[in-house]
């Protein structure tokens, strides 16, 4: 075989492994080296610790095996937990077709005045008293995506600013209707 032969053989096969192992090396040290934000695709926060309806005192066999969308009421109830409260209602609203799948839950610690009632479609929700159990381990108001087997799985805690309120809203229906997209259940 002759020289120029040699050498061009010899440069067609490190140009074939360079084809495959460069790619493979980049991807190793972007891993290890964490060049890009991992995948998070959810909204709220998801809950690490397993946290069930039972744990909080509620029975899912309440709430007809359905997906929860569960707002944790503060212990008053002022401006701000009343405009949250329409924002919730508004977002299960949004869920348009998908409604029929969800259920509304309002955990309240003193009952609903009437003017909070009337900015509410309160036929929709299941306005409740928090059970002990629910005080002891949800410290602060919140709203709880909760799936048709009774499991907690998301939470979304409302701003202390009306002006995030449609942001709010936007990240609870986006983890709704991603969770409903994908679930055969409820």
């Amino acid at each position: 075989m002759s020289s120029s032969k040699l050498n061009k053989s010899r440069r067609s096969m490190l140009i074939l492994l360079a084809v495959f192992i460069i790619p493979i090396v980049l991807a190793k040290l972007a891993l290890n080296q964490q060049w890009f934000n991992y995948g998070v695709t959810n909204q709220g926060q998801l809950i690490e610790n397993e946290l069930t309806l039972a744990q909080l005192g509620l029975s899912i066999d309440d709430f007809d095996h359905q997906w929860l969308m569960l707002y944790t009421l503060p212990t008053r109830c002022d401006e701000q937990c009343e405009n949250t409260l329409v924002s919730v209602n508004n977002t299960y609203i949004a869920l348009g077709k998908e409604m029929p799948r969800v259920k509304l839950v309002g955990l309240t610690q003193q009952d609903l005045r009437a003017e909070q009632a009337e900015k509410i479609q309160l036929n929709r929700w299941h306005i409740q008293t928090m059970p002990a159990l629910a005080k002891v381990a949800i410290t602060q108001s919140q709203v709880l995506i909760v799936d048709p087997l009774g499991n907690v799985i998301l939470s979304h805690v409302p701003p202390k600013n009306a002006e995030q309120l449609p942001k709010f809203g936007k990240a609870i229906l986006a983890d709704f209707k991603k969770l409903l997209k994908y679930s055969r259940i409820g």
